[in-house]
Formats: C-alpha cells, structure tokens, sequence
C-alpha cells in the first residue's frame, strides 16, 4: 500500500528586536516559485519541528533566531503549488545583520504596509494574520 501524506514544512516570522519599529525579515527566493517569502523550509526526517525553524533561519537568513511561539498551522491542499504541505509558523525574534544565503536570492526588512510582492505560497494569508493578531487580535480561526 502506498501512502500520499502531505509534507511538513516550517514558516519563521523573524521580528528583529534590535529596531524600534521591529521589521520582519523576508525573503526574495532564488528557486520556484519566485518571490517573497517568509524564511522556512522542509521539515527533514527525524527533526523536531523547533530545529528545523532554528535551521531553516540559520541557513536562509544567516541569524539564530529565538523561538517566541508557535503561531498557527496553515495546511490548504492548495497552498504550495509544488504539493500538498503542511505548514507550521513560528514567532521568531532575531537580531543583527541577516544576509541571503542557502535558496534566498536577497533579504529584507519590512513593516505590514510595505509589503514587497508577489508574495508566495499563501505568505500574504499569514501575515495578514500575524498583523492582527499583533494588534492585538485573536489567532486565525479554524476553517472547515
């Protein structure tokens, strides 16, 4: 019998703490689909969903980041085109300088009203989101 299971993926919203206005850090992908995107990644075979957010940071953004919270799980079938993934997104805060490295082409600092696009996967739903909930809203609902 095969299985078809969706995989586990791991998004990092990275605030850095050492800026007044506390930017988040994104990413420019150097590989399909193209655009911006939260820094994360593919959750590897025997890891811990924690050590895969500290590594997929370290690896595309080239800062260890701390773990704040875990955000929410966003998991529709359609939200990466490439397969059905399962995402599970942190609260991150880093600081320092972040430097593009592994698949991220450039990095940047944003805020919620200058967001770069296009923005991929479903990165625009999240941090929506995360931008309510930051204002002081509640978590993203569960949908049926």
């Amino acid at each position: 019998m095969t299985y078809r299971n969706p995989t586990p993926t791991v998004d990092i919203i990275i605030e850095l703490s050492d800026r007044p206005e506390r930017p988040i850090i994104l990413i420019e992908r150097q590989n399909p689909p193209y655009g911006w995107a939260i820094p994360g990644g593919f959750v590897d075979y025997g890891e811990a969903v924690e050590t895969a957010a500290w590594r997929e940071a370290r690896e595309e953004i080239s800062l260890d980041v701390t773990l704040v919270e875990q955000f929410y799980v966003y998991s529709d079938p359609r939200r990466d085109e490439r397969q059905h993934t399962i995402s599970i997104v942190f609260i991150a805060t880093a600081s320092g300088e972040p430097r593009a490295a592994d698949d991220a082409k450039t990095v940047g600092l944003f805020l919620p009203d200058r967001l770069p696009q296009p923005l991929c996967f479903d990165h625009g739903q999240i941090l929506t989101d995360y931008w309510h909930y930051r204002q002081g809203g509640d978590r993203p609902k569960l949908s049926t």
